[in-house]
């Protein structure tokens, strides 16, 4: 059997570029809570081997062979169902720094093989949290710019709107020289009196 076939290198690229960027993130994520539950067990299994060695004051281990421990924890299929939707909000560039963040709390914790989905769960929700505050912070900028932007349009239009002493349609003697028409009783640049004999 050929190393090849192990990997997935003979297959047409075409399959890679179907998947789903959603999909792609899920699987990543789980697959790294699986492989943490794994460690996490062997992790516990070790611990348990050093405390008979301790207790027992003898070690009998290299006479005695423990079995390996099958995989012997797995999550609930509900509780999966449940991490695979949280896992289907994480955006695929958030999917390396969660994947950073669960393994430097996996490091710092060291949890038993119990606490490793609710770790997870808490990471994911930590980063489900900081997208929906960016993205509200994306969001109240985006209105800021189309208010500012609005706002800008009604100065620029106060300023078209002023009034210009030579192009308004104020009508001037000039006008009435032009026509060849005798001006009107008042003179246009003084205001207009009328005495009460002509009403």
């Amino acid at each position: 059997m050929s190393l090849a076939s192990w990997f997935r290198w003979n297959e047409p690229p075409s399959r890679i570029s179907q998947r789903n960027p959603t999909e792609m993130v899920v699987e990543t994520l789980m697959m790294e809570l699986g492989w943490q539950i794994k460690q996490a067990e062997k992790q516990q299994h070790e611990r348990e081997n050093e405390y008979r060695k301790i207790k027992t004051g003898v070690d009998y281990g290299w006479l005695v062979s423990y079995p390996k421990p099958k995989h012997s924890y797995d999550i609930s299929p509900g509780e999966r169902l449940q991490l695979e939707d949280m896992c289907t909000k994480i955006h695929p560039s958030y999917c390396g720094p969660v994947l950073l963040r669960f393994r430097q709390l996996i490091a710092e914790y060291e949890p038993e093989v119990q606490e490793v989905a609710r770790l997870f769960r808490s990471v994911l929700q930590e980063a489900t949290e900081k997208i929906k505050e960016e993205e509200e912070a994306k969001k109240l900028a985006r209105q800021w710019n189309t208010k500012h932007k609005t706002s800008l349009s009604l100065m620029t239009f106060k300023s078209q709107a002023r009034i210009s002493p030579f192009s308004s349609n104020i009508k001037t003697i000039s006008e009435d020289v032009e026509r060849g028409t005798e001006p009107a009783r008042r003179v246009w640049s003084m205001p207009e009196f009328r005495s009460a004999k002509d009403y």
